[in-house]
């Protein structure tokens, strides 16, 4: 397992990128997906993904912004066989938000753990899909 992205909900992904561009971090990808602009700034194996509401209270990350300010939003860790680890993560009694896998950027297979379930931290796991 590894590390596949930290996401992180701004207001603006242009003024966000240009904090990694000073330190040599260039977005790579932008692309819009449920009501959102991601942008994906690759670092090593890893990669930051920028997440900013295309309308501010339309999108988990607008109301995100709103209650709690920008910041990082979640860890997604890469999972192979996805459905399998959401079947094993609910019988050991994990809360998921997703019990099936959906759509994510990239073509990727997404699925969220619930923070009250990994101590605040709202996880993915996601896995490669039709990229």
């Amino acid at each position: 397992m590894k590390i596949d992205h930290v996401g992180i909900a701004v207001k603006d992904i242009q003024e966000a990128a240009k904090v990694y561009e000073a330190i040599g971090v260039r977005m790579e990808h932008t692309e819009e997906l449920q009501g959102m602009k991601v942008g994906f700034l690759q670092v090593g194996e890893s990669s930051i993904e920028l997440l900013q509401s295309i309308t501010p209270d339309s999108s988990p990350i607008g109301k995100f912004i709103e209650k709690k300010g920008e910041g990082i939003h979640h860890i997604a860790i890469y999972a192979e066989n996805i459905e399998q680890k959401l079947k094993e993560l609910e019988e050991k009694g994990f809360r998921l938000i997703d019990k099936t896998p959906r759509s994510g950027a990239h073509g990727k297979k997404v699925a969220f753990l619930h923070p009250k379930s990994t101590n605040g931290v709202l996880l993915e796991l996601c896995e490669k899909g039709d990229e």
